[in-house]
C-alpha cells in the first residue's frame, strides 16, 4: 500500500466511532423528546435505585 492508501484506510476506521456515537446520541435525544415526562422520570429513578444510587 502507498502512505496515501494507508492514511485513508486508518481515517475510515477512525469515523465509525464517531459516527456510532452520533447516531446513538441522536437516538436517545428522539426518544426522549416523545416520551412522556414522567414516565422518563419514572425509568430514571429505576435505574438509581437498580444501581445502589441513593436519591431520597
Amino acid at each position: 500500500m502507498t502512505t496515501q492508501a494507508t492514511a485513508l484506510a486508518g481515517s475510515k476506521s477512525s469515523l465509525s466511532p464517531i459516527f456510532m456515537a452520533a447516531l446513538i446520541g441522536l437516538a436517545i435525544i428522539v426518544i426522549a423528546g416523545h416520551v412522556q415526562s414522567e414516565a422518563l422520570h419514572a425509568a430514571a429513578h429505576d435505574v438509581r435505585h437498580a444501581t445502589g444510587f441513593p436519591c431520597h
